[in-house]
């Protein structure tokens, strides 16, 4: 047998340990009672709107919103994975009303999130580092200009403020995919989005001042951006990079790029079961509840096949990406000249 050969048979071992061990079955139960919390304490988010009126309290509950709809977020991811019901029509359902509620196009962050899945932190096919305003490898710095060269410089310090705008940008990207005709079933999304951002906008600005409207939008999209993007940046951000034409068998790919974060069934639930990340790389329709119990047969046949298992605590994991922002940043601080590949001879 070839080395390609051993190594194409490797991941086909490991999932017939997983599926054996029953990990891959649906849990709609479990679902069921998270999608069932989540619309309680989302009733609760709008109940105290309701109640507080044209208050500068409304900044609080605007922050406590954005929570909300991430934790609603996460069930829409969920359930772009097929992890909730055995159906497509089923899942892809749950989906869309998921998307309406926090404004963001299902089928195109379908689209976006399966071509990330597919290529994790591939240089020229993984949309998830391919983001303007940063830079994750000397290629991709060394061919910044202007004002983003100048933020990629500094773009571990200006990380932070960079996430509050990540569900702007989420929002913008639904737009201009329906604005481009991108969907599937463009009609039906861009009715979805427009009765969020009515229902969204008409509710804030007849209960409060236009002022205190604008501050409660701020706050909520900025809360929700720095959310998303710290249950996401830790993930790959800072780990290998596959170069352009690099070959690299399943297995492989998904666990050397990923990064799991430790912690308790909090950890859990704060990051929407994405702390898991190589397991869940690996077997994406895998119940985010099944996930923990799956990660000691994953990690134990990673070491008993030499392949480089990566876990640390969610502190560790922030400090590691910034380093490597940092890092990567270095050179255009030092004024060094990169050269973009597709620029050298």
């Amino acid at each position: 047998m070839t080395e390609t050969a051993a190594r194409g048979s490797d991941f086909a071992e490991l999932a017939r340990q997983i599926n054996e061990a029953g990990l891959l079955r649906r849990r709609p139960g479990y679902y069921a009672l998270r999608i069932s919390a989540n619309v309680v304490a989302l009733g609760a988010g709008v109940a105290a709107f309701v109640m507080l009126g044209d208050s500068w309290w409304q900044l609080v509950t605007a922050a406590y919103v954005a929570i909300v709809l991430t934790q609603f977020a996460f069930i829409g991811h969920d359930a772009g994975h097929r992890q909730i019901l055995g159906s497509r029509r089923g899942n892809d359902l749950i989906g869309h009303i998921h998307g309406a509620l926090t404004g963001i196009s299902y089928g195109w962050w379908v689209s976006k999130h399966n071509r990330h899945h597919a290529n994790p932190n591939h240089e020229d096919a993984d949309p998830d580092i391919d983001i303007p305003a940063l830079a994750f490898s000397a290629e991709q710095a060394g061919s910044k200009r202007g004002v983003l060269r100048w933020i990629v410089k500094y773009q571990a310090f200006l990380f932070l403020p960079l996430l509050m705008t990540q569900a702007v940008m989420l929002r913008a990207g639904s737009i201009n995919a329906m604005v481009r005709r991108e969907l599937k079933s463009v009609a039906f999304e861009v009715a979805l989005l427009t009765v969020h951002f009515a229902a969204y906008f008409t509710a804030l600005f007849l209960v409060l001042s236009p002022g205190k409207a604008v501050l409660f939008i701020v706050v909520h999209q900025a809360v929700m951006g720095v959310y998303l993007g710290c249950s996401f940046a830790p993930n790959h951000k800072g780990m290998p990079i596959i170069a352009a034409g690099q070959k690299v068998d399943f297995l492989r790919k998904q666990v050397l790029t990923s990064r799991n974060i430790s912690g308790g069934r909090w950890v859990d639930f704060l990051l929407g079961g994405l702390n898991h990340q190589i397991e869940h790389h690996l077997f994406p329709s895998m119940p985010r509840t099944n996930l923990r119990r799956a990660q000691p047969l994953v990690r134990a046949y990673c070491a008993r096949h030499g392949i480089p298992y990566t876990q640390c605590s969610m502190r560790a994991s922030y400090a590691w990406v910034l380093r490597h922002l940092h890092e990567v940043g270095g050179p255009l601080r030092r004024n060094e000249r990169l050269v973009p590949l597709n620029e050298q001879a």
